[in-house]
């Protein structure tokens, strides 16, 4: 009876996902605290940067008429340093000794670099002339007063962080890095580092998700192991809500015995099982649970199907939920360097290796089970549903990973 239902297509399952998944409400953030979020307003420098004119250098700031004629050697009358808040000026056949960052003496035109002088401190020696101006950061020409630094939408990054803490920002509103709770089902699953008993694999799914979500932008949470129990997995889902903007599962969603997540969410009507037109991750799972409609995906349990269906379907909603464009999986042109297979019917991701030269090959082991082939994976090979054979050097799309 199973096998007359319709199988949904990639698209249209994914339309839906970004149809429901709702973007993070904004909040004020610490600096500290938003490297990874995403910008919900727009960050104007309330200054000029540089806020005045200063030295690009350690030397001497002159007057550029004084050392039009070289070598020529001058009274040093002061010393300028960084942080300096006291007035300097000089006069005609004058130098001030000054280092990077401080402040430009009134009167001085041009700095000469140290390297260019004998670095006297009484008087110095000048071997080599300058134009006007010459190491001198000007007042606002980085960032004019009420100029837009950063723009709305915006990822935070180590640049971006830079430049709210210079225009003196220490609070900032942001979307938040999605939280994700990441829960594994079946009785077979043991924790790594411990022994195995009969008829158990370590579970490794979680600790692919987790690190999927926190390279996609978000903050991975690893809830456990859940035997094949419907009652117990739905316990564990209601204590992880109140920390979760969204929730993955992986396992329990085929079509035998023994599927607690299918058991669990099936009958709250808010959460659909569908059979989806792609291989591998035919048995897909998504809707919303908990009184603040927090999304969650149902992934199949066989690792390599867990991970695909993570890019295909868990990254754009990411996007969304951090106020990004969502929309299907960027991919990018290649040259097939092997022939390649694919069902009939489904959108295959075959596990390949994309060459510097745009060339694609299929890894040798293209089960949904097969780890070992996927970590030697930087691609998947994108073979659309009507096409079931292609050649050596035939085109196509892939998705790096």
């Amino acid at each position: 009876m199973n096998q007359t239902i319709p199988m949904r297509s990639v698209d249209d399952h994914l339309a839906d996902i970004l149809g429901t998944v709702r973007t993070l409400a904004p909040l004020e953030l610490e600096l500290e605290q938003a490297l990874g979020t995403t910008l919900a307003e727009e960050v104007t420098s309330p200054v000029p940067l540089p806020p005045f004119d200063n030295s690009a250098m350690d030397g001497y700031a002159v007057r550029a008429e004084d050392v039009a004629d070289v070598p020529v050697t001058l009274p040093v009358i002061d010393d300028v340093a960084a942080g300096d808040g006291r007035l300097h000026a000089l006069g005609q056949g004058m130098a001030v000794r000054i280092m990077t960052g401080a402040p430009m003496p009134a009167g001085a035109d041009t700095v000469i670099p140290v390297e260019w002088t004998d670095g006297g401190t009484a008087r110095v020696g000048i071997g080599r002339s300058a134009p006007r101006g010459n190491a001198i950061r000007r007042a606002g020409e980085d960032v004019r007063p009420g100029e837009p630094v950063l723009p709305e939408g915006t990822v935070i990054g180590p640049a971006q962080l830079g430049i709210l803490a210079g225009v003196g920002r220490r609070r900032v509103l942001v979307r938040p890095r999605p939280r994700v709770v990441v829960i594994s089902t079946g009785a077979e699953l043991a924790e790594p580092g411990v022994p195995l008993a009969p008829g158990q694999i370590w579970e490794s799914n979680s600790y692919t998700l987790i690190a999927a979500v926190r390279e996609a932008g978000g903050e991975g949470y690893r809830a456990g192991i859940v035997a094949d129990d419907a009652a117990r997995f739905m316990d564990q889902l209601d204590a992880q809500l109140v920390r979760a903007d969204m929730v993955i599962t992986s396992g329990g969603v085929s079509m035998g015995a023994y599927e607690p997540v299918k058991e669990a969410l099936g009958p709250l009507g808010t959460v659909r099982f569908e059979r989806v037109a792609m291989q591998p991750g035919m048995p897909q799972g998504f809707g919303v649970v908990g009184e603040d409609q927090v999304p969650v995906f149902t992934l199949p349990g066989n690792p390599v199907s867990s991970f695909v269906s993570f890019m295909l379907f868990v990254r754009p909603a990411l996007r969304k939920m951090r106020g990004l464009p969502a929309g299907p999986t960027p991919t990018v042109p290649a040259v097939t360097s092997a022939p390649l297979r694919s069902p009939a019917g489904k959108r295959s991701y075959l596990r390949g290796v994309l060459g510097p030269l745009g060339t694609v090959a299929p890894v040798l082991r293209q089960g949904s089970h097969q780890l070992a082939a996927l970590a030697s994976a930087n691609a998947l090979i994108v073979v659309p549903e009507d096409v079931t054979e292609l050649p050596e050097g035939a085109s196509v799309e892939v998705i790096p990973l």
